[in-house]
């Protein structure tokens, strides 16, 4: 009995398989959807179309870009886990999933069961601005100020467990200072507060922010990555500006659900790596403040793990929670 349960078992996957192939083969048949779990004009949104435009060529068939925001990416991501395992329904996934993994255990899915990695499209930092109107002018002066007016500083983001949250809850946990957080529905009204004012500070992406601090609207104080972007080299790092071993950038990736065949994820993996390694779209990204990554399946799977980890820790001592 046992070895024909077996037989059966090796039978069912070899048809399997063999059915993924032939999907395969004649994919993609009709428009590919990429599902944006963010707000319209947004890094995501951004380098999603970018993708998008360029990858409707090799694959024969048009590329729709379809923003679904709501429930801190919950709710677009939801749906693209939920949609046939077909490579039909994309999904574009930031930090906010590895950090919604550990901030929300209600979530109706699990990024790492659910989904399939692809790609990891990009890889930006994200910079600490404060509006014109704060008398400081370094990370320094900005943590001297805090320490002295506790609670009295607020800092805007894109809502709960964003990682434009999380990067301004681990400063202020290695900093020892208490900024009030200022949540909004999405990082445009975030920023607005910031430029008119009505809150001090934020971290934000560089790509959406550096003509804002160019212009003087904001005074852009220090960069998140490990290193300077060239896009402002007289900004220093959050790390180089006196708090040591700070790092907090925000990444872009692309995933299908779970089940998608692996002809399908690979074909998909090739035709979107080949996009980012075009010299005209290496020069687009480096001048946007972003740089491409275009890394294996395997290797987006492995990032996601040691991101959804490292992040568990920063929502834990922080007490970030959803509100």
């Amino acid at each position: 009995m046992v070895q024909y349960v077996k037989a059966f078992l090796v039978a069912a996957a070899v048809l399997t398989t063999a059915a993924g192939a032939v999907q395969a083969q004649n994919y993609p048949t009709k428009p590919v959807k990429i599902i944006v779990p963010f707000g319209a004009g947004g890094p995501a949104d951004i380098y999603a179309r970018a993708i998008a435009q360029r990858l409707s060529e090799p694959l024969g068939q048009q590329v729709i870009v379809e923003d679904r925001p709501g429930a801190g990416s919950a709710l677009g991501t939801d749906v693209a886990a939920k949609s046939a395992a077909d490579g039909y329904t994309l999904l574009m996934i930031s930090n906010t999933h590895t950090i919604n993994e550990t901030l929300n255990p209600k979530l109706p899915y699990n990024l790492l069961r659910d989904f399939a990695p692809i790609t990891q499209v990009n890889v930006m930092p994200n910079v600490l601005v404060v509006s014109p109107s704060l008398p400081v002018n370094s990370v320094k002066e900005l943590i001297e100020l805090a320490k002295s007016k506790p609670g009295k500083l607020n800092y805007a983001s894109s809502g709960p467990g964003t990682p434009y949250h999380l990067a301004a809850e681990l400063f202020k946990a290695m900093t020892q200072t208490f900024i009030v957080h200022i949540p909004h529905k999405a990082s445009g009204e975030a920023r607005a507060s910031v430029l008119g004012g009505q809150v001090e500070m934020m971290f934000d992406s560089l790509p959406t922010t550096v003509q804002q601090i160019k212009s003087g609207k904001m005074k852009g104080l220090a960069i998140t990555s490990t290193k300077r972007s060239p896009l402002l080299p007289d900004v220093p790092t959050v790390a180089e500006a006196g708090v040591p071993g700070y790092e907090a950038d925000l990444w872009l990736g692309l995933v299908a659900p779970a089940a998608t065949p692996a002809a399908i994820i690979n074909r998909l993996h090739d035709e979107t790596v080949k996009i980012l390694q075009r010299p005209d779209v290496r020069a687009s990204f480096i001048q946007q403040g972003t740089e491409p990554i275009g890394s294996t399946p395997a290797q987006f799977a492995a990032m996601l793990k040691t991101d959804v980890e490292r992040w568990g820790k920063v929502v834990k001592f922080s007490g970030a929670r959803v509100e």
